[in-house]
This record gives C-alpha cells, structure tokens and sequence, in this order.
C-alpha cells in the first residue's frame, strides 16, 4: 500500500518554516541546500521603451523572438517566438560549437534592424555577474556540455554572432527564466511584492530582495535597493517526505540533490507511482501527464492507481504551496507592510487540468489561503496570475533595463 498521501497542516507548517529558514541561510552564505543567487539586472518597472533580441533555452527547446515595447502591450515576432527541438544538446559529444551553431540559426531568420540589446533567457544554474551576464555552474535536464562550465555564458554567444555571423550586438543580459516570470510580473503595478513561480518539468522560484537582507554580497560592488534572487529552491530538501521519495531519489543520476523538485515536479511525478506499487508493470516514460490521465479517465484505470495518482498530485501542489508560504514568511519578515503580492506563475504542471477534480493552480490557492492564515497573515492577499509568454517578455525587460 502507498505510503503517498495528503500533509496536514502541521507538517505543512513545518515545511513552510523550514524553506524560510533554508532561504535564510542562502542568503547569508554560498553553497548552500537553497542557494538564493542574486541576480545583478536591476528591472525597470515603468517607462520600459525599445525593442530586444530574446534568446529562450530551456529543457528541450529554444525560441527566438524580438519583443517591441512601444506599443501599449508588448508585441512579439513572430507570435509565440520562433521554435526548435534543441533536445539534440542532450546527445554525448555536443560541443559548444554545436550548441551556438544551432543557436545562431533561428536568429537569421528574424528581422533584425541595428544592433539591438539580448537578453538571454538560460534555465540552467548559473551565476550572475555584475556586468549582468552569468557563468554556468553545472548543467541539468540531460545536457552536459563540459567545456562551458565555469564560463560566461551571454558574451561568449555575443562574441560568436559578432564575429561568426556578422552581427552588431553590443549588449547581453542574462536571466534564468524563474527571473524572467518574476519580471514580467512587474508589468503591472501597484503590489507590495512579487514572486517568480515555475512547476512544469522541474521547479523554482525567485522574488526581490533587499539589498542589506543578502549578507554574502561583497560589499564592494555597493549595491542598494531590491536585488531579484534566484532561490534554486528544487534543491531543497522539506521534511515529511516518504519512502517513495526515497525510492526515486535512489534510482536517479543525481542522488542526494533536487528532493523537492522530485517531490513536486512533471519529470518526477510518474516515477513516484512506479515507486508505491514496486511489484507492477509500468511503460518507461511515466511523466506527469501520464498521471493526469489516470485521474481524468478514472474509469480505465485500476482504483489503487487512480487513488494513489491523485495523492500524489494534491500533494505536489501542496508541497508548493507550502514552499511559497516559507517564501512569503521571509518577504513579511523583511518588511511587515507586504500584504499584496503578484505571483507570475510558469510551468505545464502549474497549469493542469484535472477533469474529475480541482485544478492543480486551485488546489495550490486555496491550500497557500489557508497555511497563510494559520501564520497569522490573512491579511495577506495573493494573486496568482498566468501571463502568456511570461518569459520573452521578463527577458526583454532585462536587456532593455
């Protein structure tokens, strides 16, 4: 029988204190379980003018676009941005030739008049610098191209159309795309504070930070105000995970990292159904909306499957809100007038359907409302949005910051 099943609310609460502690001491000092990297673009909120290049890499595609910004609303060319499979980076022996190569490609294809800013949109660890480019600190998803470890990762690209392609760029800004739906949050204005969500294949989030609140900044660069802040909070480890947890942790090729992510996540969430019933047959590639299937057809599935398959889904959407809680603790510890707060939501997961029952983006509100007002905040108020084409438009909003 399935150890999987719903948290109560002291074992939410738990979780909740725990990521806030966590996040606390990533800001204090480096390397730690939730490493809260500072992000050094400072995002205009208003008064955001221009066009921009937006280079998008995520897990297995990559996507072109020039966003303009002198309309009312941002507008993107093509709609959507242009699209490849890059998921051929993932076979052994692609170089960073290869990788810029494909890159540069799609950029052909779009117009582009003069030499306009990028901004890199890289959904991989990396370490921003404070010229607003970032070095790559290991890769994820699959992909293991050795030689860019350690490296910038924007000039190195600028320098290869530059000089490769003849192109005239000046200027790159790199992001990672939790940051990027931060950003794009702040086109509308008026709250408190502001939270960069993702659950889809994997998970994170980012929000502002105090400047005096990071100790492990080097006082030397003297920088002041809000600082966007990368928590890489899938590498958290929550207490109140089960043996099944365990059991694909043991069987994955990063042993020991991510536990959250492999708690809450799309890539995950398949293998933990695998992992209650040892004894049973399941195909290969059990992924996320697999298991959205069984709950949505309930009536072609075995019962245990289909019980256990919504445990495991109402659980991961309350894993994440009790992440967000801990988040939340920490704005409202930092300063005690947060009470309106937008959070631009990403992520296939974040945005799933289940016919037989709540939404995931419902189930993660009403258990947040909830676990919030058990902190003594119901005065705090949260507004989950979904804004379509989150990412091209934070990432311009940084290259034209």
């Amino acid at each position: 029988m399935s150890n999987i099943s719903k948290l109560n609310a002291q074992q939410l609460k738990d979780i909740a204190l725990s990521l806030q502690n966590k996040v606390e001491t990533g800001l204090s000092k480096d390397n730690t379980e939730v490493q809260c990297i500072p992000t050094f673009v400072n995002p205009k909120t208003d008064g955001i003018t221009g066009k921009a290049v937006v280079l998008d890499l995520g897990g297995t595609n990559y996507r072109v676009a020039k966003v303009d910004f002198s309309a009312k609303e941002p507008e993107i060319h093509p709609e959507n941005g242009w699209k490849i499979d890059l998921s051929v980076m993932k076979t052994p022996g692609f170089t960073q030739g290869d990788l810029f190569r494909e890159q540069a490609d799609p950029i052909g294809e779009i117009k582009i008049e003069g030499n306009l800013p990028i901004g890199y949109c890289f959904s991989y660890p990396a370490e921003s610098l404070p010229n607003g480019d970032a070095t790559l600190i290991r890769w994820t998803k699959g992909v293991n191209i050795k030689e860019m470890i350690g490296k910038p990762i924007g000039q190195t690209f600028m320098d290869y159309l530059n000089t490769k392609k003849g192109g005239k760029f000046t200027s790159i800004k790199v992001i990672n795309d939790t940051v990027a739906s931060l950003f794009a949050g702040l086109t509308q204005s008026g709250y408190d504070a502001y939270i960069g969500l993702i659950v889809g294949t994997g998970t994170n989030m980012s929000t502002f930070i105090h400047a005096d609140k990071i100790k492990k900044l080097d006082p030397a660069l003297n920088i002041r105000g809000l600082i966007p802040v990368n928590l890489e909070s899938g590498n958290f480890v929550p207490p109140h995970l089960a043996k099944e947890d365990d059991i694909v942790d043991q069987n994955s090729d990063n042993k020991g990292a991510q536990r959250f992510e492999k708690a809450v996540s799309g890539m995950y969430l398949g293998e933990i159904l695998k992992a209650a019933f040892p004894d049973d047959r399941f195909e290969n590639k059990f992924d996320a909306q697999k298991l959205t299937t069984i709950l949505s057809y309930p009536d072609i599935y075995k019962e245990k499957y289909v019980k256990t398959a919504r445990d495991i889904y109402e659980r991961s959407a309350q894993l994440v809100a009790a992440s967000l809680t801990g988040l939340i603790e920490v704005l409202i510890s930092h300063n005690s007038s947060v009470k309106k707060i937008r959070l631009t939501a990403e992520g296939s997961l974040f945005w799933s359907e289940n016919h037989n029952g709540k939404s995931y983006a419902e189930l993660v509100t009403e258990e947040l409302d909830s676990l919030l007002a058990a902190l003594g905040h119901k005065d705090v108020h949260v507004d989950i949005v979904r804004i379509s084409n989150a990412n091209l438009i934070g990432t311009a909003i940084a290259a034209l910051s």
